[in-house]
């Protein structure tokens, strides 16, 4: 059978079809949005086709928002396009766009002062976010850099940031909250930039208010907006964000399973969250953990349609919102969750799994590293095991299971520059999928669920001793399970 799934892996790969369809097709999957949507009904059907039966399950609601087009453009004091975008659920400027000053967020001597300082806002863009002195990675300037122009370079960076975070803080208010103050002075919009520490690239996250448009904007676009308002050149922008507001929309999971024969009652859980920000298309947070769950299934239908336990795969929605697909189904379905032989998940990123932590469970060795024996060395060589470990508390979907005490495990993979370069990113697109790698992390995957399923044994729950904290000199307890948040960005 292993044989069989890794011949089929290799030799009928269908990845880079699915990725097409999903991340060139259908493309960013933002909660709330129809494209959201678009992507647990493609779900569906490609399941459906393999004559996998497939459903959306609705977990909560969420405040329903679609991205329209934008386009920003420097006018004066001359005309050049700009590389950015609204930030998520931004409101919008409407067909007409909106033309105005660029201005950096006042100074002020406190809380106090920086009211008073607000007036100056008023029919104004204002830039909230540093100005990066270099758009190069640090590993740029270590290769090509002398070591005193590097030191300085690092020097003066952290001088910029120091001033810029006591700027921030004499406002008085949060990151959170400042935008929203400029939006009540009367600023026409906010300009941001996130950058994410290599060429090019942007952290895209969501706006804070609730009228006016926030827009990120390229380091580059954004360092020479800010020189221009600086030395006092007055730069004037136009900007043309068009999004929707949808109201309340349903959120939702999609479930697909292949039911067990001999145990159909306890199951094997494939995890993926479906979600992504749309900055880009989500190709390795979460496409490449999509891809893997989606063709392991269909492998495993091919060459093992009448598995011993029943095959589930979860494919979560708003994860990014805090793991909410899969917390709403763990707290709705305890009769599963509570006869789950095995969770195997997978969310960061394209590389090759090269990491597996038994997480807290205290025979996880026992079962775990006799199916990852029989997994191909080619695959197992590449892997460092942690066990017992200790329970994960966040970061991805496992965690939701690991809190009800079911046996689930987090496939972690090679960076790929995964934290610089796509997390998060507007490049986090179809180019960055290392396929071989992705194939790899199918055969893993493929050969643990099959392993999972014909185990005489059912899977010892098991919780290890925690240690006292060295933090706080308390005993650390397991993580407690937590609903999910069912009514997103909607007022009570």
């Amino acid at each position: 059978m292993i044989d069989k799934i890794v011949k089929e892996a290799e030799n009928n790969s269908q990845l880079e079809h699915l990725a097409h369809e999903l991340l060139d097709v259908v493309g960013p999957r933002l909660v709330g949005t129809p494209q959201m949507k678009n992507a647990h009904d493609w779900a569906v059907k490609k399941y459906n086709s393999w004559e996998i039966p497939a459903r959306n399950e609705q977990w909560g609601k969420w405040k329903g928002w679609e991205r329209g087009i934008t386009h920003i453009d420097m006018i004066s004091p001359r005309i050049q396009s700009l590389a950015g975008r609204q930030l998520a659920w931004s409101p919008s400027t409407g067909k007409k766009g909106v033309t105005a000053e660029v201005v950096i967020l006042p100074e002020a001597k406190d809380s106090l002062d920086f009211v008073e300082k607000l007036k100056s806002v008023k029919g104004k863009f204002v830039m909230i976010s540093m100005p990066q002195p270099t758009g190069r990675p640090d590993d740029n300037w270590e290769e090509w850099a002398t070591k005193e122009s590097f030191e300085k370079m690092k020097t003066q960076r952290d001088s910029l940031e120091k001033l810029w975070d006591e700027r921030l803080r004499k406002t008085g208010l949060s990151r959170r909250e400042l935008p929203k103050a400029l939006e009540e002075a009367g600023a026409e919009g906010i300009i941001s930039s996130y950058w994410s520490k290599g060429f090019g690239v942007n952290k895209v996250f969501s706006a804070y208010t609730e009228e006016v448009p926030t827009i990120d904007v390229s380091l580059e676009d954004y360092g020479m907006l800010y020189r221009l308002a600086e030395y006092g050149d007055k730069p004037e922008i136009k900007v043309v964000a068009e999004s929707s507001e949808l109201g309340e929309v349903p959120t939702f999971n999609t479930i697909a399973e292949i039911k067990g024969t001999e145990k159909p009652e306890e199951y094997v859980i494939l995890s993926a969250h479906f979600d992504s920000w749309d900055g880009a298309t989500g190709a390795t947070d979460n496409g490449t953990g999509t891809l893997v769950m989606m063709e392991t299934m269909r492998i495993l239908k091919k060459l093992y349609p009448n598995p011993k336990r029943t095959i589930l795969v979860g494919h979560w929605g708003s994860e990014e919102q805090g793991l909410n697909g899969s917390r709403a189904f763990v707290k709705d379905n305890p009769e599963i969750v509570n006869n789950v032989q095995a969770v195997f998940n997978q969310d960061n990123g394209t590389g090759r799994v090269v990491n597996i932590s038994g997480n807290g469970f205290l025979n996880s060795y026992d079962y775990l590293g006799s199916w990852l024996y029989e997994v191909p060395e080619n695959v197992s060589q590449h892997i460092e095991t942690n066990f017992p470990g200790t329970p994960g508390r966040g970061g991805s979907d496992y965690a939701s299971f690991v809190a009800a005490g079911a046996p689930a495990f987090n496939l972690s993979s090679l960076s790929w520059d995964y934290w610089n370069y796509t997390w998060h990113t507007n490049r986090d697109t179809y180019d960055k999928i290392v396929f071989d790698d992705v194939k790899n992390n199918v055969i893993l995957t493929a050969v643990l669920a099959y392993m999972a399923s014909e185990d005489e044994e059912t899977t010892s729950r098991d919780k290890i001793v925690l240690p006292v904290s060295r933090r706080t000199g308390e005993q650390m307890t397991w993580p407690e399970p937590r609903d999910a948040e069912r009514a997103g960005m909607l007022e009570d």
